[in-house]
């Protein structure tokens, strides 16, 4: 199942038992921060604040925090299915007779059927606000931890053009609110809103830019999604929905939001102009430092006469952006193995916060093939901000952390397995490396060497039981009396 917008997918929340109504006045300073980051950790259900102080809107959270409501966003059952159905597009088996060729066609046509289409009226153009009307005091927005440079947007999809080409990119940049009509735009050095903004810059003009809060939620999925640049967000969207994100023109500027969003902030930035950010208490559990940003500028502001702010809350893991996070190492896994066919698995631990740590087991074929999936993988796309990678062998099981750390500890020679590269690009968010933006990589083969990679002894057996006993001892295990 998939959603028209964020309503129905509350509703569908609500209908499973997944969605808390919280009826009690509730500040958005500080106050819904805490409730959201008790209820995050202890995995508890989606929330609705229906009484903010100081606005006529109610605020819903934590809406994808845990892997099942992340699944009913999505509309499957294993997030793999995704990645399978994208790669079996992308590197397709030859058909071996006409009816397979005619079934291949079918899946092609049926994957680039959903684009986005524009639509003349929407919802989230029921309320205009232009000039002094078109005010952020007027929203709900967090303030979300003590140290905090004030109250941010944390869930906007950002969508920008490009100067040179006019693609569109769709990405999910925080926002800081300096005063009812300007925002900070946290678009960090690496992403396609930054490029945007550079080529604007280079051409001396304004970058027009359009915010929308609360869309489907394939449609927020998207966003955050690493797809390669150029990649139409929407489309992939599409893709996830089976059915086309529907389209509207904005009111003064010249891009296209998701008709059946909540809200939508219009507005530009303009390249000569810049304003220190920060501090924003970050998914590392620490906050990010001020810097400087650009300034967005409001130029209206639409909503739904009945519009839910959407906010997400990030600090120390696990939180509601764990479960984003695993579902895009699981729906990408499979295209990753497209491309590196030697891996078995990944895991991007949560306590890591994604791009500090991966490990991976792989199916290990020739001499240093573990070092090769390393440098392989630091050169995909994001996985370039992976801090460490370790590399272990097909038979262990890379999210059982016993087993993880048993391999490392015990296959491991420092100065035969361990590889540091400096000089390479960094998270903007990871605030270890000395310089922002550029450190050093990390590198552990924990495979069991082979007498080809210099390990001139016999590497022993690991203590297993044999198939036989094992077998024996389950049919007699009754007979042991042993609960």
């Amino acid at each position: 199942m998939t959603y028209r917008d964020l309503h129905e997918f509350i509703a569908a929340l609500e209908e499973r038992g997944m969605l808390k109504r919280v009826r009690a006045e509730v500040d958005p300073v500080l106050e819904i921060s805490e409730i959201v980051d008790r209820v995050s950790k202890r995995r508890g259900p989606a929330l609705l604040f229906e009484n903010v102080k100081g606005s006529e809107f109610p605020i819903a959270a934590n809406l994808f925090g845990s892997y099942e409501r992340m699944k009913l966003a999505l509309g499957v059952d294993r997030f793999e299915s995704i990645g399978e159905s994208l790669a079996e597009l992308l590197m397709p088996n030859v058909p071996a007779s006409i009816k397979e060729k005619l079934s291949s066609l079918a899946k092609i046509k049926d994957a680039l059927s959903f684009p986005p289409k524009l639509v003349k009226r929407a919802p989230c153009q029921e309320v205009v606000l232009e000039g002094e009307e078109a005010s952020l005091e007027k929203l709900p927005i967090l303030k979300t931890w003590p140290l905090d440079g004030g109250r941010y947007i944390t869930l906007p999809l950002v969508f920008t053009k490009d100067p040179a080409t006019g693609k569109r990119n769709v990405g999910m940049y925080r926002m800081q609110v300096y005063d009812a009509r300007t925002t900070g735009m946290h678009w960090q050095i690496h992403k396609h809103g930054a490029e945007h903004f550079r080529r604007a810059k280079e051409q001396g003009q304004r970058l027009e830019v359009a915010v929308a809060l609360g869309a489907d939620p394939a449609t927020i999925f998207s966003a955050i999604a690493p797809l390669p640049e150029g990649f139409d967000e929407l489309l992939f969207a599409g893709f996830l929905r089976k059915r086309g994100v529907e389209l509207v023109k904005c009111r003064t500027v010249d891009l296209e939001v998701p008709a059946w969003a909540e809200f939508v902030i219009e507005g530009y930035v303009d390249p000569a102009e810049e304003r220190l950010e920060g501090p924003f208490g970050d998914h590392t559990g620490y906050y990010s430092m001020p810097d400087y940003f650009p300034v967005f500028h409001v130029t209206c502001i639409t909503h739904r006469r009945d519009a839910i702010y959407p906010a997400t809350v990030v600090g120390k893991p696990p939180m509601e952006d764990a479960y984003f996070g695993k579902a895009v190492e699981r729906i990408f896994l499979p295209l990753i193995k497209m491309q590196l066919p030697e891996i078995v698995d990944i895991n991007l631990p949560v306590e890591a916060v994604f791009h500090n740590l991966a490990i991976v087991s792989i199916k290990k074929r020739y001499p240093g093939h573990a070092k090769k999936v390393m440098f392989a993988l630091w050169g995909l796309g994001q996985m370039m901000f992976t801090k460490a990678i370790v590399v272990v062998d097909d038979d262990v099981d890379v999210h059982n952390a016993s087993e993880v750390l048993w391999a490392v500890s015990s296959s491991v020679d420092p100065a035969r397995d361990v590889v540091i590269i400096p000089g390479t690009p960094t998270d903007t968010l990871d605030h270890a490396p000395s310089l922002p933006n550029y450190g050093s990589k990390l590198g552990i083969d924990a495979t069991r060497k082979w007498k080809e990679e210099g390990y001139p002894r016999e590497w022993p057996p690991s203590v297993e039981m044999s198939e036989e006993v094992k077998r024996l001892v389950d049919r007699r295990w009754d007979e042991y009396g042993i609960e």
